[in-house]
């Protein structure tokens, strides 16, 4: 049987060949074409913002507050946002942030052995009481600092990573120029009153975003209620009331102090709309609480996150001429969805531009074309198509290669 399967292999295989070889002299062709796609819409631009809203509508009493969709940094209202105030205990956000940068990136593990200094113990404020011969996983530490807002803990991991609070802080203020901070100056990793130690409500809100978008699993802790350490003999309560009464809360950071008064970066999840609303320097933690869950519902009620697609999902498979594979898919090269105002979703309109043959070779990760989002005629920004995998430019070894392939599977049949 094997005798006469390999001249009918050689024959067939050799047509094969003259097949792949006579495109490898054409000129390719192809078209662009667009279309109203339902399935796909872009990420709005994170520069774009709705129409300004009269800071007066709300009616806070808080000195500055700002609300931003948390995936784009879309802001949606604000009030006073770049007023220098002191932050007091939200200083934990940027602190909290550099720890879980350390996480993932290898540097630490969460049981990870962490020893408290005479000068973590010795913190005043709110605290778990470490003692200098103590020492807590990474993991506790993280829980009593997000929960209970530990200042003892939050300096020993500081100590721990920055060799010490001093060097720790320039890490903090080096990561806040990063994220474009600017009404920003850190002085200490905890937020206990001192001289020049400040930020704003859009600062805390950058760096709230940046936490959250890029290590969510950060919402394990700060949506604990309650717990315990030390085998339950020290209990934590939540300071962030909202986690137990509002709907959807993913945390984040409260802060009070008698300078600074009291302040509050919230974050709340729904129907995949996710918001951040700063507080800073309410009279009152009842205000506090009040103008926070305030600014949320106004944007829950007000708009919506629709996706349309995700990071890598296929949009058509497209034909590759002159290639060692006859197609290729192209996918999307980031998340698709943008925030609307209620009630406009059904005016959107998806604009696709794509090649219907590419030619190899390609590379993955190669631009093949692109989708606009538009609203009432304007574009609001669009997101590339690209390849998901390399095709080799077809030639003599790589025919060679499908012909060996191809008698292989033969033989085995």
């Amino acid at each position: 049987m094997n005798k006469l399967k390999l001249p009918i292999a050689f024959f067939l295989n050799l047509t094969l060949i003259f097949a792949f070889a006579l495109p490898c002299f054409a000129e390719d062709t192809a078209y662009v074409w667009s279309n109203n796609a339902s399935s796909i819409m872009t990420n709005a631009n994170e520069g774009e913002k709705q129409e300004e809203i009269n800071s007066n509508n709300l009616k806070l009493e808080s000195a500055s507050a700002i609300l931003i969709e948390q995936t784009t940094g879309q802001v949606l209202y604000e009030h006073n946002p770049h007023e220098a105030l002191r932050p007091a205990s939200v200083t934990k956000v940027m602190s909290i942030l550099l720890i879980m940068e350390a996480l993932d990136s290898g540097k630490i593990s969460l049981t990870d052995s962490i020893p408290c200094t005479e000068n973590a113990a010795s913190m005043g404020g709110s605290q778990i009481w470490l003692d200098p011969r103590e020492s807590l996983t990474v993991e506790e530490m993280l829980k009593a600092i997000c929960v209970a807002s530990a200042n003892d803990c939050v300096v020993a991991m500081a100590e721990y990573l920055g060799g010490s609070e001093e060097g720790f802080v320039q890490m903090m203020n080096d990561k806040a120029q990063n994220l474009g901070m600017k009404d920003t100056t850190f002085k200490n990793c905890h937020g206990l009153d001192e001289d020049g130690h400040v930020t704003s409500s859009y600062d805390i809100a950058l760096m709230s975003k940046e936490l959250l978008n890029n290590h969510p699993d950060i919402t394990k802790y700060t949506t604990i209620w309650t717990d315990s350490l030390r085998d339950g003999k020290s209990e934590l309560t939540n300071t962030n009331k909202l986690i137990r009464s509002y709907k959807g809360a993913t945390g984040l950071k409260t802060g009070s102090t008698g300078l600074a008064l009291y302040n509050l970066s919230a974050s709340a999840t729904r129907d995949d709309l996710s918001l951040i609303a700063v507080i800073m320097k309410a009279p009152s933690t009842k205000v506090r609480f009040a103008e926070a869950q305030k600014l949320l519902d106004y944007g829950f009620s007000t708009f919506s996150f629709k996706q349309f697609g995700k990071k890598d999902e296929t949009i058509k498979t497209l034909t590759v001429t002159k290639g060692a594979r006859s197609s290729v898919e192209a996918i999307l090269s980031q998340n698709s969805g943008t925030l609307l105002e209620k009630g406009k979703d059904k005016k959107v309109e998806q604009n696709l531009t794509l090649e219907d043959n590419v030619s190899a070779p390609i590379t993955s990760g190669q631009k093949l074309g692109e989708v606009s989002f538009v609203l009432d005629g304007q574009t609001l920004s669009t997101i590339d198509i690209v390849a998901k995998n390399d095709v080799e430019r077809l030639n003599l070894f790589t025919m060679a290669k499908k012909v060996i392939y191809s008698w292989v599977d033969l033989l085995r049949s």
